[in-house]
């Protein structure tokens, strides 16, 4: 009996990680992952506009909030993309696609990945990246992305009706503690990358730089569109003087 293609590329000890890297069952499961993604997109769009005339939120604003996420996610979706693409020689295409559009935590990702190398004494794209490690390393970061979605399930009834009681005590304490929680995890990040190395700490003070003057710029011209875009050009700023730091130093 002529055994299945998958099964008849795979070998645990081959360092030809791409015969199982690129199957068509993996490029099946990245498809059907967007596909989920797409149809939520569609939802959730429906829903604001279903919502938009309870709020008395005139469809310009409405039209003009999806403007704003839509332009405001290019910033971050480019930071994750240019990591994706080095992520490519070490898990492939499908496996970088499943991971990287479902969660889009590249540290969480590799993170889980190099864990699970490094646990069976092998090191991710060195001699000892087999097939063997290769799955590992795939199912624990799919295990890792599963519990953020799970907990994401779970908790978030639990947060809403947390939410609503607070909102009803104490408005001004439920405005406040979104705005801190986000400022003091963006903020925690930012921090964490300071002592890295004089790069690192250049780097945070030009984009911190380019964020202020965009914003500035915005208010006084009145240019709602630069406020949309300060965070996309931010990044690309950001990520251009890294390149010519890098190279100088």
């Amino acid at each position: 009996m002529t055994q299945p293609l998958v099964l008849a590329a795979t070998n645990p000890s081959s360092t030809d990680i791409w015969a199982v890297a690129n199957t068509p069952f993996l490029w099946f499961c990245a498809f059907g992952v967007f596909g989920v993604i797409f149809v939520q997109t569609i939802l959730y769009v429906r829903a604001a506009r279903a919502a938009a005339p309870g709020i008395d939120m005139p469809n310009r604003e409405l039209k003009e909030s999806f403007r704003a996420g839509a332009v405001a996610s290019i910033g971050p979706s480019l930071a994750v993309v240019l990591v994706a693409i080095a992520l490519l020689a070490l898990f492939g295409t499908p496996a970088v696609l499943m991971r990287i559009g479902l969660i889009g935590s590249v540290q969480a990702e590799t993170g889980s990945a190099n864990l699970s190398a490094v646990s069976m004494g092998a090191q991710l794209g060195g001699d000892s990246y087999t097939q063997q490690v290769f799955a590992v390393a795939f199912v624990a970061m799919s295990l890792s992305g599963a519990m953020w979605m799970l907990c994401t399930l779970l908790l978030t009834p639990v947060l809403k009706r947390g939410g609503k009681s607070l909102a009803t005590r104490n408005p001004v304490a439920m405005a406040l503690i979104p705005a801190a929680a986000l400022l003091g995890a963006f903020s925690m990040i930012t921090v964490a990358e300071l002592p890295k190395s004089n790069i690192h700490l250049v780097l945070v003070f030009i984009s911190a730089g380019v964020m202020a003057l965009c914003l500035f710029l915005a208010k006084v011209l009145r240019a709602k569109w630069l406020k949309e875009w300060s965070l996309g050009f931010s990044i690309a700023i950001t990520i251009t003087a890294a390149y010519f730091l890098h190279t100088a130093a």
